[in-house]
């Protein structure tokens, strides 16, 4: 039985969330979409979003800092930026779990960046884990890319009991801010930040055990969710139709029994995407008014940091040991992924 002993989170220092709302704001000013976009943020359920750049960089002031000057930096310089940044913010992670013993399998997850040698190769060099040491690297998938980087450690650890897989997600969404005066996109960028989360998952030791797996995907969905490379970084469109889509969805009986498989269910671990989001699963499952709180304080405390999210939920209901759960996250396609998790004693 796969399990997750130990989860650990990081993010960076700079919390640039009151910073945003003013640079968005100035763009809307003058229009009724400004009143709009106020009171949107303020109905968020985020406080704070952290960002790996330098508090010059990320001043979104006119004519300050990476973001604020006349040309918008290309997608080469963003991505020099991560390639720095992010193996950095991973690490961090990685650090709070402990001591790691011997790792056998390394699953790194990020959907925000490229670099070649990956991102997996630089953590595995910077972890001294050794030449023999076998990776996965899983990209681009966007917010439910945590629940394949966990359901692929299952996998191994069932196939092979002995391993001892580290799990790492990583994701930089700030890199990605864009120059826009339409409250949409606004709107869009207003849920995402940096973050990193790493997980210790092997056969052995009490934790979280990794059950089946749930996939499903939404006919005729496909542009509602898409991730675009630009020339100045990665373009996202969030269509306002997500919510009433996910929970159209979770609300059909036969999406339904196979999330709860006709058993009880104590702990829910949905992907914090958006205080809509999470409304939208809350009403359809109709859940108990607490049964979100550890998504809704990853939300307001960290915002959406895309695959990064679910773990940071994972981490807080690790700590309660729930009897029976079940983690589901949203993502392009537009798709639900998720697993049904429980507490498995040592």
């Amino acid at each position: 039985m796969a399990r997750i002993t130990r989860i650990a989170s990081a993010v960076p220092d700079l919390d640039f969330e009151q910073d945003y709302r003013r640079w968005a704001s100035a763009r809307l000013a003058g229009t009724r979409e400004a009143r709009v976009y106020a009171r949107m943020a303020e109905r968020s359920g985020i406080e704070h979003r952290w960002s790996v750049l330098t508090p010059e960089d990320a001043r979104l002031a006119e004519g300050k800092g990476m973001y604020g000057s006349a040309e918008q930096p290309g997608t080469a310089q963003r991505m020099a930026i991560y390639a720095e940044e992010a193996p950095k913010l991973a690490l961090k992670a990685i650090g709070k779990l402990g001591d790691l013993g011997r790792i056998s399998h390394l699953v790194v997850a990020s959907c925000t960046g490229f670099v070649a040698p990956g991102i997996d190769q630089i953590i595995a060099r910077r972890l001294d884990l050794g030449a023999a040491v076998e990776r996965v690297l899983i990209g681009f998938m966007g917010c439910y890319a945590a629940v394949t980087a966990l359901r692929t450690a299952r996998h191994i650890v069932r196939s092979e009991p002995a391993a001892r897989v580290l799990v790492v997600t990583v994701e930089l969404s700030s890199l990605h801010h864009q120059e826009d005066t339409s409250i949409e996109p606004l709107l869009a960028r207003a849920q995402f930040g940096d973050g990193a989360a790493a997980a210790l998952v092997t056969a052995e030791g009490e934790g979280l055990a990794i059950g089946e797996g749930l996939s499903v995907t939404l006919e005729e969905s496909d542009e509602l969710i898409t991730w675009h490379i630009g020339d100045t970084g990665f373009r996202m469109h969030l269509s306002g139709e997500v919510p009433g889509r996910i929970a159209a969805a979770l609300a059909r009986p036969e999406v339904r029994d196979r999330i709860f498989a006709g058993q009880a269910t104590d702990a829910y671990a949905i992907h914090a995407g958006g205080r809509s989001i999470l409304d939208a699963v809350e009403r359809a499952l109709e859940l108990a008014p607490d049964a979100l709180d550890a998504s809704r304080t990853v939300l307001r405390e960290f915002g959406n940091m895309s695959s990064s999210t679910l773990m940071f939920v994972l981490e807080r209901l690790l700590r309660q040991r729930p009897a029976r759960g079940v983690a589901l996250a949203f993502g392009p396609g537009l798709a639900m992924e998720g697993f049904r998790f429980g507490w498995e004693a040592a």
